[in-house]
C-alpha cells in the first residue's frame, strides 16, 4: 500500500445504524467504500469530482432537499 494512503474513516455525522461510507485520502483524491463490507471493492474519485460532488450535497442541504 502506497504511503499516500491514510487510514480509512467516517464522517463525524454518521449514525449508529452501521448504514455509512467511509473514505481514505491520497494524493489524487479519495478512496471510497462501504463501512459494513471492508474486503469489498471501493470506489477511487479524483480529487476535481469529490469538489464537485461535495459542493453538489451542500446545495441540496441549503435547499433543504430530501437526502
Amino acid at each position: 500500500m502506497s504511503s499516500q494512503r491514510t487510514t480509512w474513516f467516517k464522517s463525524s455525522y454518521s449514525g449508529q445504524n452501521g448504514e455509512c461510507i467511509e473514505v481514505r485520502l491520497r494524493a489524487a483524491g479519495i478512496d471510497v467504500r462501504d463501512s459494513k463490507n471492508p474486503c469489498g471493492m471501493a470506489v477511487a474519485v479524483g480529487a476535481a469530482a469529490w469538489v464537485v460532488f461535495l459542493g453538489g450535497v451542500d446545495s441540496r442541504e441549503r435547499l433543504g432537499w430530501p437526502g
